[in-house]
């Protein structure tokens, strides 16, 4: 592969402490959790069911266990719940099983447990940001989607629909103790949420590779992930049942959390923040609408104001990852993702509920996001509203 850009000479990078991936690994989870605690509260999505190997597992290496199910994105009211069962039903481990909502609400549970910690001391932007004192209890992730790569990831993100708004629970010690990916949870995925999860895993693939964070170490997750997610997502759209190509979503999910906790993100998850916040639209489906226009936008901007600029090289780079055609260039990129959502229908933000009349206030929270500060570009306001109106109308090829 071309260089395309320079990286990072300094960098930092933690993650889980143990990561384990594979068909069928779900069976790892319940003799790891029976070495770790004798009591786990177990977070599910919505649907409770989807656990029940795990819970059969659990039951069979003597760990007993409390469900709470997080129906929808966590919110700061939910956290608060889950924490108040844990507590009360003398949990000492918190194993998440279900999609990043899922996932998030299990680390911040965790990171919550000990002792007497509140919520609002530790959250950002809307509370008082203390780090934690307390080591997290141990936490276990596994993911039953290909998208978030929340099972490697230091933060849980929470919507506070009182302000508008969704913020994190951050800290490195909120990575959690063990990671299973099994891409055979993955394989009831409906079309819908498998397009919408896969274009979240390859925002989180393609933004770590532009960001100005870029390191060496992020940049071989982003060229092994991208190529997988490229061959594979409409294939698992088409054929859910195909194994190989949850594997490779499953696959470019992980490596995707891995490089944006070492690399941050760019404009695209800067607009899903305030959008999410605000008008409560789901993230993955958020990403998908934005990603095509937000890079044209991007590729555009570097264009005029910055010819030189060492990101131009990485979306020529870029393109040949998604394509596989050496002779690619940055704009062969740019059309085959917007090729890709037009073939998965991703529907436009309009279908969310985004008027116009929102534009200006999105824009306006976008820009103090903490995901710009990692775009390649600067992008002002005018650049953020046109993005906003493109990407309310579905995907065309």
């Amino acid at each position: 592969m071309m260089d395309g850009a320079e990286t990072a000479t300094s960098f930092e990078f933690a993650t889980a402490t143990r990561i384990v991936f594979g068909a069928g690994t779900l069976r790892d989870v319940a003799p790891a959790a029976a070495a770790m605690e004798s009591r786990a509260l177990v977070v599910t999505g919505g649907d409770a069911e989807r656990a029940a190997p795990l819970l059969d597992g659990l039951r069979a290496a003597g760990v007993a266990h409390e469900v709470f199910a997080q129906a929808g994105e966590p919110t700061i009211e939910s956290v608060d719940q889950a924490v108040r069962a844990a507590r009360k039903a003398g949990c000492g481990i918190v194993i998440g099983m279900g999609g990043g909502s899922a996932l998030d609400t299990a680390k911040a549970v965790a990171a919550l447990l000990p002792g007497e910690v509140e919520l609002m001391d530790h959250l950002e932007v809307i509370g008082r940001g203390r780090p934690l004192g307390a080591r997290p209890a141990p936490c276990i992730a596994v993911p039953t989607t290909a998208g978030t790569g929340s099972e490697v990831t230091r933060n849980a993100v929470l919507a506070s629909p009182e302000h508008g708004l969704k913020v994190s629970l951050r800290s490195p010690m909120m990575l959690p103790d063990l990671a299973v990916v099994d891409p055979e949870l993955t394989l009831s995925l409906p079309a819908a949420i498998t397009a919408s999860t896969g274009l979240d895993a390859l925002t989180q693939l393609i933004e770590p590779f532009l960001s100005r964070r870029a390191n060496p170490m992020t940049d071989g997750f982003c060229r092994e992930g991208i190529p997988r997610a490229a061959r594979s997502l409409a294939r698992a759209c088409r054929s859910p049942e195909h194994l190989d190509a949850r594997g490779d979503m499953a696959m470019a999910s992980l490596l995707g959390g891995l490089a944006l906790a070492g690399a941050g993100l760019g404009a695209v998850h800067g607009l899903a923040s305030p959008l999410g916040g605000q008008l409560g639209m789901p993230h993955g489906a958020v990403c998908a609408a934005l990603l095509p226009v937000v890079l044209e936008v991007n590729l555009a901007a570097l264009r005029a104001r910055a010819p030189g600029h060492p990101s131009l090289g990485r979306f020529d780079e870029l393109a040949v990852l998604l394509t596989g055609d050496p002779e690619a260039r940055a704009a062969d990129g740019v059309d085959w993702i917007r090729g890709l959502c037009a073939e998965l229908a991703v529907p436009g933000l309009s279908e969310f509920g985004l008027t116009r009349n929102s534009f200006a206030t999105v824009a306006r929270q976008a820009q103090g996001a903490s995901s710009m500060k990692a775009n390649p570009i600067p992008l002002d306001d005018a650049e953020l509203l046109r993005i906003l109106e493109e990407s309310s109308a579905p995907a065309a090829p």
